[in-house]
């Protein structure tokens, strides 16, 4: 498990926003195979043209199937495969599935085109998460088809999958995430190569291929193959990363996109870990402000809880709510203003000694469900994060952040530090780049919307990938407020995005809601 923040977000319960983390499975010695070439040997900036095999497809729609935890969406969702080349350097080689779900638009006399959606994760299915979140995005639908997918090593996408729910439970309960002897790190630089030798034996032919680049010309064939001339997008938190890929590559082809909640694209490995820490530690400080505490005091007063739980984890049931469950539980609070009563409520318990509280904030954030079933949403999360990402941090590198990031954040700060050596530790795939490319010369206006409090996607990252997009083409909007994206939680910003999607109307740079 890690506390790396998987970038979604999704209001499923109507109290919490889901946040997002992956959880790693069970320790051991097993060693990666070497490094392969990653990327799909394709040039990021070029890829043969696509064949008419390809790009004459015309989905077949039928009525869905249900997720696996949830409701069988209604009569008026329907579902359909495209196919994608596995490698788009040989567009007529071998092709993998994706998985597409849509609602039509209710005045098709207006209609606009396609609106694709993707909610970030990495990982998160846009084919589950759409119907469920469709109300939100109401008015859209008055013009826009509705469409959600599931990227490339996703879900029904040729899903990735790298360990079962016994190993990822073992891990869980036995691998601490902020290690603070010689032996507690072995484990858990054990349990990293162990995960990544997972993937490999499992899902080994895709790992190359699952890169932001490879989902983005992906993305172009679908809009091809939905009979749009131009995209029209709305990318939410790593939405945002692959929606300024797209641009990057496809200038021409930007219709309509709204980047909401945004991954820092100028940030590296150390980068993000930082930004996180940063945002985690923020968001906390005005949770605490809120409740009237000082947030020096407060922040010292949960730091001395997971020290406690460090040293001896509370017993809930047959489970036991570690240092690392704990922190995670309370990261998950943390992605919207609504959830912080929760937060305020499990703290307290698990102070008088009931951990239950946090252990179940925990399993939310980690896609656990009640039969101890894990979704694979975090195997996706780390085989495309490390597909992306060259860098492959050391334990004596994610060491020596330790001081400042502790400083940071006494409470976020050693557990995001060690993730950036944790978390693509023995990758079998060499990754594609350092930094995303987002700069889109000659793209129409694309809005670019941060929210100050943000824990997971600081607002610096919004204001950094519109200068990245280019003048006049990277447009920022700013959302005063908390939480995880600002789309449907402020009603300002809402109003202004509506407006750019239907109307065309954007809004001037550095407009603030």
């Amino acid at each position: 498990m890690s506390i790396r923040v998987r970038m979604t977000v999704l209001a499923v319960t109507g109290v919490l926003v889901a946040g997002c983390t992956s959880t790693e499975g069970a320790t051991g010695t097993t060693k990666a195979p070497p490094a392969t070439s990653g990327a799909g040997s394709t040039n990021p900036a070029t890829a043969p043209a696509l064949p008419a095999s390809l790009t004459g497809q015309r989905p077949d729609w039928a009525s869905c199937d249900a997720p696996e935890n949830g409701p069988r969406p209604g009569a008026e969702w329907r579902c359909a495969t495209v196919k994608v080349p596995l490698d788009h350097a040989k567009p007529d080689g071998e092709t993998i599935p994706v998985a597409l779900i849509r609602k039509e638009a209710r005045n098709k006399g207006d209609r606009i085109g396609s609106l694709l959606f993707d909610f970030g994760g990495p990982g998160a299915s846009g084919v589950d998460i759409l119907p469920q979140a469709a109300e939100e995005y109401g008015d859209l639908n008055e013009r826009y088809d509705l469409v959600g997918f599931d990227p490339r090593g996703v879900g029904r996408s040729a899903g990735v999958v790298c360990r079962d729910d016994a190993e990822q439970a073992a891990a869980e309960a036995s691998v601490d995430l902020v290690p603070d002897t010689a032996a507690e790190e072995a484990a858990y630089l054990a349990d990293g190569a162990a995960f990544a030798a997972g993937c490999a034996r499992r899902s080994a032919k895709l790992l190359p291929h699952t890169t932001t680049t490879a989902t983005a010309r992906d993305m172009d064939l679908l809009r091809q193959v939905l009979g749009d001339e131009k995209l029209h997008y709305f990318g939410i938190s790593y939405g945002t990363q692959l929606g300024g890929t797209y641009a990057h590559l496809f200038p021409a082809r930007v219709g309509r996109i709204v980047l909401d909640a945004v991954v820092d694209p100028t940030a590296d490995a150390a980068g993000h870990a930082r930004n996180q820490t940063i945002g985690f530690q923020r968001a906390l400080d005005n949770y605490l402000k809120s409740t009237g505490e000082d947030p020096k005091a407060g922040t010292e007063r949960i730091a001395r809880l997971l020290r406690k739980l460090d040293r001896q984890p509370l017993p809930v049931g047959g489970r036991r709510l570690t240092e690392g469950l704990a922190l995670t539980g309370i990261a998950v609070t943390l992605y919207g203003k609504a959830n912080w009563p929760l937060l305020t409520g499990a703290l307290a318990d698990a102070e008088r000694g009931d951990g239950s509280a946090l252990l179940d904030l925990a399993d939310f954030y980690n896609d656990r469900d009640a039969k101890g079933h894990y979704s694979t949403q975090s195997h996706s999360q780390r085989a495309i994060s490390c597909a992306d990402s060259s860098e492959r941090p050391t334990a004596a590198q994610a060491k020596a952040l330790l001081p400042e990031f502790r400083r940071l954040s006494p409470v976020f700060g050693a557990f995001l530090a060690w993730d950036t050596a944790g978390w693509c530790a023995r990758w079998p795939v060499e990754g594609e780049r350092r930094t995303p490319e987002a700069s889109a010369p000659g793209a129409a206006p694309i809005l670019v919307v941060g929210t100050t409090g943000d824990p997971a996607t600081p607002y610096e990252g919004a204001e950094k990938m519109a200068k990245e997009l280019g003048a006049g083409v990277g447009i920022l909007v700013t959302n005063k407020g908390e939480g995880h994206g600002a789309y449907g939680g402020s009603a300002c910003v809402t109003r202004k995005v509506d407006a750019y999607f239907l109307d065309g109307k954007v809004p001037a740079y550095g407009t603030t809601c």
